[in-house]
């Protein structure tokens, strides 16, 4: 499995990504408008770019040129010494191999690279995800709800997995 940062032309291949994942993972557990709402609202093209900008690094895993996966994070999030796992999506059909537990590797490598302390990510309170969170040692801190506009609102843990250097 080769992980690999990925550039502005590999934004494609992520957008197809989660779009390929996000009907199993949240179709269940919002209403198709607030779907629709907020996988254009994280994944248009537009918004992709934008994050990558403002200095989000995004992972890309494949093999043999086959895309699994990807995640997205931020060193120093908010100045501090943590840092921010933004997205982490694995295609269904490649779920249960290990591209998530190597994705987070990655992550805190660069996360312990940078002298950060901690790895913190929110995800939707009745996501299935949480379970393998958990797995990898994260634990739940805090809750958070978010007004996202147009009469959504999306309503996470906060989990947190503290690393050492």
């Amino acid at each position: 499995m080769e992980i690999q940062i990925a550039q502005a032309e590999h934004l494609p291949i992520i957008q197809k990504i989660a779009f390929d994942t996000w009907p199993e993972t949240y179709g269940h557990l919002m209403s198709k408008e607030q779907f629709t709402f907020m996988l254009d609202w994280m994944y248009s093209m537009e918004s992709l770019q934008q994050q990558l900008v403002k200095g989000q690094v995004f992972l890309l895993a494949k093999e043999e040129g086959q895309p699994y996966g990807f995640a997205s994070y931020e060193i120093n999030y908010e100045g501090s010494s943590k840092t921010k796992i933004h997205k982490l999506y694995i295609l269904p059909s490649s779920q249960g191999k290990g591209v998530g537990k190597l994705l987070l590797q990655k992550i805190k490598d660069a996360a312990r690279a940078d002298r950060n302390t901690a790895l913190i990510l929110n995800v939707k309170r009745d996501n299935k995800a949480i379970d393998f969170y958990n797995r990898m040692g994260f634990t739940i801190t805090s809750t958070l709800d978010i007004d996202i506009g147009h009469g959504f609102r999306m309503e996470d843990f906060i989990m947190e997995l503290e690393i050492t250097n």
